[in-house]
């Protein structure tokens, strides 16, 4: 597959119409060829809406200071790629956003996944991240796969949202700062180094 044809779906996604949506679609994605990191987040939020860019927000600070990725290396597709469970805004609920739209995943992971074939390390940023691609095992919680995150498959790294509800929950469980962040940006820097 060649950067041509990875254009071409990019344009197909960015171009897609499936869903009905309050505030109209905005597909949020970014994807190089050469990317050796992929971040599987859940849904952009209304700011991640309105500017167009990934993790535009103040879950995008606090997930850019546990990878330890500046803008420049987070922002630069040809090392991270962006892929949502929903690539669209999917609307408010009554106490938080609504869940990503089923039809996203389905229609375009498994085809960008198969033109991101430098790719080292997956983030599975959230539970609903975390059910598609972990395997199927009895049901955990988001904390309990966030804690076993060294039983994930190889190149699988699940972490829970970095909403600001996620700051309660590490008060809750310091071992996330404390044993898994260091490991989580290990990774990180071992998915961006060259291979000589």
């Amino acid at each position: 597959m060649t950067d041509d044809s990875l254009a071409a779906l990019l344009a197909q996604i960015r171009a897609c119409r499936q869903c009905p949506l309050p505030h109209g679609p905005r597909p949020i994605v970014q994807a190089g060829r050469s990317a050796r990191i992929l971040i599987i987040g859940q849904a952009p939020g209304s700011a991640v809406h309105a500017s167009g860019i990934p993790w535009d927000d103040p879950s995008g600070d606090r997930l850019r200071a546990w990878t330890g990725l500046d803008k420049t290396v987070f922002y630069d597709e040809t090392r991270v790629a962006q892929m949502p469970m929903g690539f669209c805004y999917p609307g408010k609920g009554p106490s938080a956003d609504l869940p990503p739209r089923p039809e996203c995943a389905p229609l375009w992971h498994d085809r960008l996944r198969a033109h991101l074939p430098e790719l080292r390390l997956t983030l599975l940023v959230g539970h609903h991240a975390q059910e598609r691609y972990l395997p199927a095992r009895p049901k955990r919680s988001m904390t309990e796969a966030v804690r076993a995150f060294d039983e994930a498959p190889a190149g699988l790294f699940p972490l829970p949202h970095p909403s600001w509800r996620s700051t309660i929950w590490m008060r809750k469980n310091p071992w996330f700062e404390a044993e898994v962040l260091p490991v989580l940006r290990a990774r990180i820097g071992w998915a961006l180094t060259k291979i000589i």
